[in-house]
This record gives structure tokens, sequence and C-alpha cells, in this order.
């Protein structure tokens, strides 16, 4: 235990909550925070009820509240939607978490008689700020005592299936979100929808709108892999065809790339969260979701004598918020919803 240097490994966990680890990769930060997690447990991964019980396992906790965000953090970064989608940020307590969205407004070029200048004025650069609340989100576990004193506990299942359980929630928050998004909140010059019968035509115009929006930037086309097979292309490649049986779907369509997105289900349901019948057309530099991640993790161990069936209970906990802010920007954003 003497061997452990908290300061570097509090530096290590936080560079790796950002992902901007310099020493390591993230990989190897959250294999650097297990080692000394098992080396401040005495070299086991098991949890000891009475060394708890005696204080002598404060830094084994201290670890663990720097380990799962590190583990949550980078579990986020393999979901597609995710880094295509979303404007991800984690903050210290109490800062600023306001985003800036530009005014995408250029200014307009007058005409003017040779000697005068005497033409309107326009004012440089109009902004919007958006704060996003954050909100505590706790996960509370228990086990029996017996499999505590027994060293039936390990460490290892529990940081992963906690920082999972924290994965998942954050990620069905998001596509819920994006999911119920109305026209109201697409809102202003920047979202096009269009709804109907499938058309190539329609398609073609949508994406050109948005890119056009977007000051000429390309355009991804996101869905399930469901909605992205209702894509078709009257005219079809060899390639065309190898991705449609590789894949289920067109990788590319006429150019512009697509982007599959994982289905999941709804909390408590087998029903799909996601809806098979809409494409979504983005492109430019802002990613229309905002997650703001605030704070440190929180780890606490209960006192089983406190609880009438003897049960050993620990508590997790973090905050986080999320929203939509598609106003402005060099960014554009459409939405197809096919009808039979």
């Amino acid at each position: 235990m003497a061997n452990i240097d908290m300061n570097e490994l509090t530096r290590v966990a936080i560079d790796g909550y950002k992902g901007s680890v310099e020493k390591f990769s993230v990989k190897q930060s959250q294999d650097l925070l297990r080692e000394a997690l098992v080396e401040a447990n005495g070299g086991s991964t098991k949890l000891d009820y009475k060394a708890v019980r005696r204080g002598q396992c404060a830094e084994v906790f201290a670890i663990i509240e720097d380990l799962i965000p590190v583990v949550i953090n980078e579990g986020l970064k393999g979901d597609e939607f995710f880094m295509d989608m979303v404007d991800y940020r984690n903050m210290a307590e109490g800062d600023q978490n306001e985003f800036v969205v530009e005014d995408k407004n250029l200014f307009v070029v007058a005409n003017a008689a040779d000697g005068t200048q005497a033409i309107r004025r326009q004012r440089l650069g109009g902004v919007s700020t958006t704060k996003i609340d954050t909100q505590l989100k706790i996960v509370r576990i228990y086990e029996e005592l017996n499999r505590v004193l027994a060293g039936k506990v390990d460490f290892n299942d529990m940081v992963n299936k906690v920082s999972e359980s924290f994965r998942r929630k954050m990620l069905d928050d998001i596509y819920a979100l994006w999911s119920g998004a109305t026209a109201a909140d697409m809102g202003g010059n920047t979202y096009f929808p269009a709804a109907g019968a499938y058309s190539e035509a329609a398609m073609l115009t949508l994406v050109e709108h948005v890119e056009a929006a977007a000051g000429g930037k390309p355009a991804t086309i996101i869905g399930t892999k469901a909605a992205l097979r209702n894509l078709q292309e009257s005219i079809q490649g060899n390639m065309a065809k190898d991705e449609l049986h590789t894949l289920g779907y067109y990788g590319t369509w006429f150019g512009t790339p697509c982007v599959a997105v994982p289905q999941r289900h709804q909390v408590g349901s087998t029903s799909f969260i996601m809806n098979d019948k809409v494409l979504t057309v983005i492109a430019g530099d802002q990613k229309p979701i905002k997650v703001v991640r605030e704070g440190e993790g929180l780890m606490h161990m209960g006192d089983p004598f406190d609880n009438m069936d003897l049960t050993q209970e620990y508590l997790y906990g973090e905050k986080y918020g999320m929203g939509l802010v598609l106003a402005g920007g060099n960014s554009g954003i459409g939405r197809y919803t096919i009808y039979p």
C-alpha cells in the first residue's frame, strides 16, 4: 500500500476520465487503476468486510471512485451513434457548462457608388448560450452479509457492473431524447423535415438542403439498420451489392456515408426506442446532442448492522444532464420519416 502514489493515480484517473491521457492510453490507465486497487486491498480482488470495518479500505474505495468514471467514459466511445451525434463534456463541480452557438448569418454585401460609404452597418457575430442542467444519478446495490464475510464479493465485478449500468442508462437517456424530439425541438432554419413514401429524389434533395445549410460540408445519413434498408439506389454497382450483403444496408448512398444506430429496448420493455422508419441527415461542425457529466463519482459502503436483514449495501452516484442544441452554427439537420 505504501507504493501507491495517490496524487499520480488521481491525475491518471482524471486524464482517463477526460480521454486525454499523456503517459498511458485510456485502457492502460484503467489497468493501472485496477492494479493499484488490488495493491491497496492487500493483493486481493475480494472485499474484506473486517478490514473495511477497521477503516483499512479507505484507499480501495477512493480508487473505485476514480476507476468507475474512467470505465464508463471509455465504454461510451465504442458507440458510433454517440461519437457522431453527441457533444460530450466532463466538467468539475460548479464549472460553467454553457454551450455557445454562433449566429450562422453572413454579411450582406451591398452596392455602393464611388466615393461613398453610406451603407447599413451590420453587427459582427451574434451568439446564443444554452446551459445543460445536471442531476445526480445513483445506483444502490446490496449483497448478503455471509457472502461478504466469506470473501465472495469481487470488486472487479462490482466496478464492471456499475460502470456498464451507468453507461447503458446514459445511452438509453440519449436515445430517448433523440428519438422523442419533435419538429419544435428541432426548429430553426437549419432543420429540414420530409415525410412520405420513399423517394430517391426527395432523399437527394434533403441531403442537398442539409449540406447547403452547413456551408457545403458533407452530410451523413443516420438510422437503424431497418431504417437504412429503406434506402435504395436506382443505379447499383457491385460494391453496393457487397455492402448490402455484408452490412445489411448501403454503407454509402450516392456518395453520402451511412451510419447504423444499434437499436435499444425501452427500459423494462422489449419495445424499441428508435423509430425504424426515420432517417436523419446531419452535416456541419455542431453535434446536436449535448451531454455534460459534472463533478466526481461518489462511492459509499453502508453498515450491514443498519439493515434488519443484515445485507451489505454499496452506493455509487454521479451527476449528468443532456439536451438538444440545434439552432445557429454552420450546420444542418434533416429527418425523413418514411410512410408505407
